[in-house]
């Protein structure tokens, strides 16, 4: 049934097995124990960075499915997406995997996009088992984004650390595991924020709107759920996102952030927290997912958010696009 921007499904799909994969600095965050493995440099061996991020996307799928005692070829159907031109490093992970493959750009909201996509698919009886993968490296994004690492450039204080990491889930139409019970896909909003350095500010009225439509579809408010998790919205975006609702008449009295999450902003200096499409991924299948499955939450929104903006782009003065896609998660017992 659709409502508005909202998907709600009938018959949940569930979220069977997720997997969560690390680099050095995820490894010294306060999230380090809920990672299925991590790294202790960042190389991951290979001679670059771009090929290093496509080896962190390797492990993450190929883990998850040793996990769930699944063989590549029992997929369906891989959706995902990195921070790459073209998104090159999930293109050439899986140019090395004999499955069928949907690549995905939604920047740090492609997490929500690939599960919310994924859901629907496996609620309509297209695929029986479909993967919904995203990972970021920092070194890469830095290089892409803004300057080499050796360039030794100073960080703006506004500024968010993209994580190493990666996030791969599995649904299917049916199972054990937490469920995807709805699915808003937001609409991309440019409010003229042309800072690139604060990707908070660019993508908190996306989140504000996307949040304000799950609402008003669905007749909830973000008290009625566990938590609210945004999708690296860092410390700047989250204060935001609180001023803006707050004027909407809409309390935020649960909010939790995957930037702010993922790492410990006094310990780390990761400026004003975190951010990359494996962020919100790592932090969804190391904590959100596992607390579910145990039983500590048992409702959750959790929102990916992205700026869709380009080194052109950027370079050209233009505005931040922002975007955020919402899933509804519940535990496996709130359906049954």
């Amino acid at each position: 049934m659709r409502k508005g921007d909202t998907i709600f499904f009938d018959a949940p799909p569930a979220v069977f097995c997720q997997g969560a994969v690390g680099g050095k600095r995820e490894s010294e965050g306060p999230l380090a124990a809920g990672f299925d493995l991590l790294f202790p440099e960042n190389s991951l061996g290979e001679e670059t960075w771009e090929a290093a991020e496509s080896r962190l996307q390797q492990h993450c799928l190929e883990l998850t499915l040793q996990k769930a005692r699944l063989t590549p070829a029992q997929l369906d159907l891989v959706l995902g997406g990195d921070l790459e031109n073209q998104c090159t490093a999930t293109a050439y992970h899986m140019s090395r995997v004999d499955v069928p493959f949907a690549g995905l750009y939604g920047a740090c909201s492609t997490m929500a996009e690939a599960l919310g996509l994924a859901a629907c698919l496996a609620a309509g009886g297209f695929v029986r088992v479909a993967a919904a993968l995203t990972g970021s490296h920092f070194c890469a994004a830095e290089r892409q984004f803004r300057t080499p690492l050796g360039y030794g450039a100073k960080r703006a204080p506004v500024a968010q650390w993209t994580a190493t990491a990666a996030g791969c889930c599995l649904v299917a139409p049916a199972g054990p595991g937490p469920r995807v019970r709805a699915v808003t896909f937001g609409r991309v909003r440019d409010y003229g924020v042309k800072d690139a350095a604060n990707m908070g500010a660019a993508m908190a009225p996306a989140a504000a709107e996307t949040i304000l439509r799950y609402c008003a579809d669905a007749g909830r408010a973000p008290a009625d759920f566990d938590a609210v998790y945004t999708g690296d919205l860092g410390l700047v975006g989250s204060r935001l996102l609180a001023d803006i609702l707050k004027e909407e008449g809409l309390a935020l009295p649960n909010h939790r952030d995957c930037g702010l999450e993922l790492f410990d902003l006094r310990a780390q200096q990761v400026q004003a927290g975190g951010s990359g499409a494996g962020c919100s991924a790592a932090v969804l299948c190391a904590r959100v997912l596992p607390a579910l499955k145990a039983g500590r939450m048992r409702r959750v929104l959790f929102l990916s958010t992205g700026a869709l903006m380009s080194q052109i782009t950027c370079l050209q003065g233009a505005g931040i696009p922002g975007v955020a896609h919402l899933v509804e998660l519940t535990a496996e017992e709130e359906v049954l």
